[in-house]
């Protein structure tokens, strides 16, 4: 498929799909699909980015292609979503990617790894760097056509019990992490734990958990992590940004009219973009109001903290590279994006964030 920009993908592209839906709509087939995500309602935020694509496909093909969607545990647990794509017991699901590291852990790149790249970087690296393609030859074997649908932007570094200002404060803590995050803290003592959105404030209620992330200000805020741990920590290293996807069953993918294929992809950029502008605005006054109005000491980590993790993160990625040669094929080529990535946005971007920061 001939890619095209991620700006075209969301807007010339969704518009033109719209606009030729009423001829469609004579001689298009009826096509009904079911879609799992791992996420609950009550995250209308992140939940919502399936809800998009339904809408829009639905427009766009005067009402012949639709989607249903189903909260995590509806038909499917939130973490089982992706063999059940893989095995067509539903045609989608909207998920993070790094929640099936257990299988392996490239995955991760389809969502994030500690200290890779920020939201904007990661849809350049997708759409225009390489990234979608080395992902899907990747997926061929999950029996999984991949296509980002979300993100979250940087994330926050999650809530504690207790305050965290050096390594040894790290020693044994329980906490519930997504991703390679798990593995990078555990080489600082952390005892990872993986849990789905909807049973996290359980267990940091009853102590299962000593700490958790998710997020940010406004899924935290929902979750109510705020009322058993006091304490909010940033940045969350881990996710720079944190992609979501729809996973499509190959084979239904494939049996899709070209015109319904081109309409999907573009309802996802579409929803792309808009999930991580409703979490751009809705983060700023659920931080005010976490700090302000509910307690929350908001806590910046040590860079101590911030070096012990950056080298343990370095020296897992050459580890995982050893041995494994999916992770391998996709790791040397994102290394080198990233890096040279940070130099153009130190010139631009990074300096200009600095001197607006200062006339504050």
């Amino acid at each position: 498929m001939e890619r095209r920009s991620f700006l075209k993908k969301a807007s010339v592209g969704l518009a033109t799909s719209a606009a030729v839906a009423p001829a469609m709509a004579q001689s298009a087939p009826t096509i009904k699909w079911r879609l799992a995500s791992s996420f609950p309602k009550s995250l209308d935020t992140i939940f919502a980015a399936a809800e998009v694509v339904s809408q829009h496909v639905k427009a766009a093909t005067g009402g012949k292609f639709e989607i249903q969607i189903f909260a995590a545990g509806e038909i499917v647990p939130g973490l089982g979503v992706l063999d059940a794509v893989k095995d067509g017991t539903v045609d989608c699901c909207h998920t993070a990617g790094y929640y099936f590291i257990g299988k392996d852990t490239t995955f991760a790149f389809d969502t994030a790894i500690p200290f890779g790249l920020n939201s904007r970087q990661q849809s350049a690296w997708m759409w225009e760097g390489g990234g979608l393609e080395l992902l899907r030859d990747f997926f061929k074997d999950y029996n999984i056509y991949n296509i980002p649908c979300g993100n979250t932007g940087t994330q926050m570094g999650g809530w504690y019990r207790k305050e965290i200002k050096t390594l040894q404060d790290l020693q044994g803590l329980k906490m519930r992490i997504g991703g390679l995050g798990g593995p990078v803290l555990a080489k600082l003592g952390v005892v990872p734990q993986q849990i789905a959105g909807g049973d996290i404030y359980p267990a940091l209620e009853k102590g299962t958990i000593d700490a958790v992330e998710w997020v940010g200000p406004y899924d935290d805020e929902k979750l109510g992590f705020n009322k058993v741990a006091k304490y909010y920590y940033y940045p969350g290293f881990w996710e720079g940004s944190a992609q979501l996807s729809l996973y499509v069953n190959q084979k239904k993918f494939q049996e899709l009219p070209k015109e319904y294929q081109q309409i999907l992809e573009d309802a996802c950029a579409y929803a792309h973009l808009e999930m991580q502008a409703r979490y751009d605005v809705k983060n700023v006054n659920a931080l005010r109001r976490l700090v302000s109005v509910g307690g929350t000491q908001l806590r910046g980590f040590s860079r101590e903290i911030m070096l012990a993790a950056n080298k343990a993160s370095d020296e897992l990625y050459d580890e995982y590279a050893a041995k494994n040669p999916k992770w391998k094929k996709i790791y040397e080529p994102w290394k080198k994006f990233r890096d040279e990535e940070l130099q153009w946005f130190a010139v631009a971007e990074k300096s200009f964030d600095d001197f607006m920061h200062s006339r504050r």
